[in-house]
């Protein structure tokens, strides 16, 4: 082979290295179809870990073996108000106005992660839905009144309208009602009240069956191993028992999105909003959670706050444009706080 002749070759291959298109990059790192974000409510992160010591938690850990496991922090309130609001928005409750279960407001018009997604990719262009276990702690009960139940596909002229009618109704952002009563109109789907695990499961599954083939964002809150922590303590058999449960249902999520042909263009997180108190019946002292995710690229342990900047920048969102500036950052990049 001449110079000539290897320089060129060398030149195309540096050209076609440069030009390779993002779709080149191996699949685990590509901008995912969908994602779902499954919480189980109030999973302490020591009782997590001896629950897996003793392998009972199989679809979890597979997982995480595809992704990481790592540790999430709160600084805040740790109960399911607080939790969740941090988790599906990525901000203090300095901004959401959501500080704890008997503290707080519906999150201002925007701010969730759903209506992130669906400014980010038009509202014809994504499926944004909750299938919920709790009902008010994670909520949408109008101002004095009960919660309304489903929502159901609001089309972007009507809800533009919506939203200026909404944010003409909140001088200072500050409304009564729960946590999530503006945010249900913004999205495809809000239920909640599911109450037990298999009628959240059963629901997160109709969903998939109908939405799981196009582009979705799916949030799937299980009650459990909250009820029974309160019921019985953390330390009983109870709690363990409906971690294991949530774990199943984790892997008929997983087969589902097998049987639909988008396990590979799916990524999936399941976290808790916050944790129990050591061998209690309360969690008013319990900051310490986790995320597992088969996210590759989540490489480091994190805040409550970061979890949806994390769901936002896996979806290719710009977040140095969002604004109000998110208080959380995405775990698939290092972070340091600021001493001040």
């Amino acid at each position: 082979m001449s110079r000539r002749t290897a320089a060129v070759l060398i030149i195309a291959t540096v050209f076609a290295l440069l030009t390779l298109s993002p779709y080149a990059l191996p699949a685990a790192q590509q901008t995912p179809k969908n994602i779902i974000l499954i919480g189980w409510d109030g999973l302490q992160r020591n009782h997590l870990k001896e629950i897996i010591a003793r392998d009972e938690v199989p679809n979890l850990m597979a997982l995480a073996e595809k992704g990481n496991l790592v540790a999430i922090d709160t600084t805040r309130r740790t109960d399911t108000k607080a939790g969740w609001a941090q988790i599906l928005t990525g901000y203090e409750p300095e901004v959401t106005g959501v500080f704890g279960n008997n503290r707080f407001q519906p999150i201002p018009v925007g701010l969730t992660v759903f209506e992130r997604l669906e400014d980010h990719f038009g509202a014809e262009n994504i499926y944004t839905a909750a299938a919920i276990g709790k009902l008010h702690h994670v909520g949408s009960a109008p101002p004095g009144g009960r919660p309304v139940g489903p929502t159901g596909a609001a089309r972007p002229r009507q809800r533009q309208q919506a939203r200026a009618a909404q944010r003409a109704r909140q001088p200072g952002g500050r409304l009564p009602g729960e946590p999530y009563y503006l945010t249900k109109d913004n999205m495809d789907l809000f239920q909640e009240g599911l109450g037990p695990a298999d009628n959240v499961g059963a629901r997160a599954l109709e969903e998939l069956e109908t939405h799981g083939r196009d582009r979705c964002f799916m949030f799937i809150h299980f009650a459990e191993p909250d009820h029974p922590g309160h019921a019985h303590g953390e330390n009983s058999q109870q709690y363990t028992d409906s971690v294991k449960h949530n774990d199943e249902w984790l892997g008929r999520i997983v087969a589902k999105l097998e049987e639909l042909g988008v396990r590979d263009e799916t990524l999936i997180y399941v976290t808790a909003d916050h944790g129990f108190d050591e061998d209690r019946s309360s969690h008013s002292d319990a900051p310490y959670v986790f995320l597992a995710t088969d996210d590759p690229l989540v490489m480091r342990r994190g805040l409550r706050e970061d979890i949806t900047p994390t769901i936002l920048w896996r979806f290719g969102v710009d977040l140095s444009a969002i604004t109000p500036e998110l208080d959380g950052h995405p775990l698939q990049q290092a972070y340091q706080p600021p001493i001040w």
